[in-house]
């Protein structure tokens, strides 16, 4: 297991390198660094100025040595303007010996924010603590109800609950979450209703958690990612209640919920297994409208932020982040088809 985890480490590692230069690649090209320069400056600047500005800040570097110090393992760039020397790592006026080399991600420092106007790291971990948070919230409340579903529908095919079910199932997932939202912001937060049972907004919800500002947006998400879990739980639990051991198990006598519990659940688990994990990186960055139509403003916002005003930096640790978070997930769930069925051999 040692050896398995490091090789895919080592290809995780290899697979992040190259999903980010493609990023990094797409997020320098030229047409994006004018209109940064632009922004920053303003946008009747000339061709001269532009050149001017993106020279002065390190930006017409060949792309694989902007990758480097980007990245931490080249010197960042240096300037020397009439006399005064900056550079990537250090500011003007900086003391010759406290001028750091090297100040990439590797190093911690993720850059500086154009639109946030603060450290690039700082605001990604405190949008990404916000939407973990809601993640953990919704977790919380969909895997249970979608595994309880898709094996109550499973254990008897062709049931009427399992009818019943599975329709539930295939009437949330096809409900986008616009309009599921929408539906319960007007029924259960308007006062067209009368109902104002919840808050429609979740912005109080970034500082303190309550069961009335956090109910919709949970419940929102929870509910479209629900029926895919249990229609893959139902078709697992499908399969293998059709199983010889568990034909032999009912001829023997044995009870029915000893069967569903002792012998089919875990093998009935191994295949929604990897589809929960798989709805991680889809909470990471799927629940952009949820965010936005609720003003929860997590690390979904803050994606639609960074693309929509250029801010290069933030856009590529928001990038590395998800690529990171699908990847730990993809391992995670190799691991843990291991454990839950002992015929998958590593090798």
């Amino acid at each position: 297991m040692g050896l398995f985890i490091l090789r895919r480490l080592g290809v995780m590692i290899l697979t992040a390198l190259c999903l980010t230069f493609v990023v990094f690649w797409l997020t320098n090209l030229y047409p994006n660094l004018e209109k940064l320069a632009k922004t920053q400056g303003n946008f009747r600047m000339s061709d001269e100025a532009v050149e001017s500005y993106l020279g002065k800040n390190g930006y017409l570097q060949p792309m694989p040595v902007k990758f480097g110090q980007w990245l931490g393992v080249l010197p960042g760039w240096t300037v020397d303007t009439d006399g005064e020397i900056t550079g990537k790592c250090f500011a003007a006026g900086t003391p010759k010996d406290e001028r750091r080399s090297f100040c990439g991600v590797l190093q911690g420092d993720w850059g500086f924010s154009t639109v946030f106007k603060d450290d690039v790291g700082s605001i990604v971990a405190t949008r990404l603590g916000l939407t973990g948070k809601l993640m953990l919230c919704v977790m919380l409340v969909m895997v249970p109800m979608a595994l309880i579903i898709g094996v109550l529908a499973g254990m008897r095919e062709g049931s009427k609950l399992d009818r019943s079910l599975s329709t539930f199932s295939i009437a949330s997932t096809a409900t986008p979450e616009y309009v599921s939202g929408v539906i319960f912001i007007a029924v259960f937060a308007s006062s067209a209703f009368g109902l104002k049972w919840f808050k429609g907004s979740a912005t109080s919800a970034m500082e303190n958690v309550t069961f009335e500002n956090f109910t919709l947006p949970v419940i929102t998400i929870a509910l479209y990612g629900m029926g895919y879990i249990a229609r893959m739980t139902r078709a697992s639990m499908t399969e293998v209640m059709t199983a010889q051991y568990i034909r032999t198990a009912r001829l023997k006598g044995v009870k029915f919920s000893d069967i569903v519990l002792k012998h089919a659940l875990r093998n009935a688990l191994i295949a929604p297994f990897t589809v929960i994990m798989l709805q991680f990186p889809w909470l990471l960055n799927g629940v952009v409208i949820v965010e936005t139509l609720f003003n929860y403003k997590g690390f979904g916002w803050l994606l639609v932020q960074a693309a929509s005003n250029n801010d290069i930096e933030l856009l590529l640790a928001v990038s590395v982040v998800s690529v990171i978070v699908v990847l730990v997930t993809q391992l995670i769930s190799d691991i843990g088809y291991v454990y839950l069925n002992p015929r998958i051999r590593i090798a």
